[in-house]
């Protein structure tokens, strides 16, 4: 994931924002091994480690991709990204992919607001669901994907071991390399020609874990 994002050449730094729990301080190596900075916060305040690590490398406007989907749609990251910042948009998502593979832009304003306004639930792992359930308080774009790529009835996120040994096939499936772009088409192939490791894990309901559809 972090070289997938090393290829972004609008993205200026990485900041994994790394929970405080002890079994979590592995990721200050990875961090260390890939030459990225590091924050450590809240585990259940997700929020505001999001907005400490913004902080840390004076961010106006942040990308947010989570560890645990390794597959994001980057094919419209510039096109996102540019109309982001000319409209003066303060949350830009991709709305339709499969769950994973979606990204978001807040600004820092937006992340400080829903902190601020939100209770214990917007202060979560749920970054957006204040934005979501307060949207005439922002200004937000959602963004549809290329054609044949809005597919709601694939997961590309990990949450059950039934996640892990889908995300693994593909891997294998298609021999990837971390080192070169990933051709996101080529995952949702992938599991159009193979059913039935899509069955594996497509019928796992995602729940309030994905606001934006």
């Amino acid at each position: 994931m972090i070289n997938q994002i090393k290829m972004q050449p609008l993205v200026e730094d990485i900041v994994l924002a790394i929970s405080d729990q002890e079994e979590n301080n592995m990721y200050k190596a990875i961090a260390k091994k890939h030459g990225i900075k590091y924050v450590t916060g809240s585990d259940k305040d997700v929020l505001k480690r999001l907005i400490t690590g913004a902080e840390l490398v004076g961010a106006d406007n942040i990308l947010r991709v989570t560890t645990e989907s390794p597959y994001t749609y980057y094919d419209l990251f510039d096109q996102v990204y540019k109309h982001h910042c000319e409209n003066g948009i303060e949350y830009s998502v991709i709305s339709g992919v499969p769950d994973g593979a979606f990204f978001e832009f807040f600004t820092i304003d937006s992340l400080r607001k829903s902190w601020n306004r939100g209770s214990d639930k917007h202060r979560s792992e749920l970054c957006s669901l204040y934005i979501f359930e307060n949207q005439n308080e922002f200004k937000i774009a959602k963004h549809l994907p290329a054609e044949g790529l809005a597919r709601l009835d694939m997961r590309l996120t990990v949450d059950w071991p039934e996640d892990l040994i889908v995300l693994r096939e593909i891997y294998k499936g298609l021999n990837l390399d971390s080192k070169k772009q990933l051709e996101f088409k080529r995952v949702i192939e992938f599991l159009d020609n193979n059913p039935k490791i899509n069955t594996i894990n497509n019928w796992i309901d995602s729940g309030i874990g994905r606001v934006w559809y």
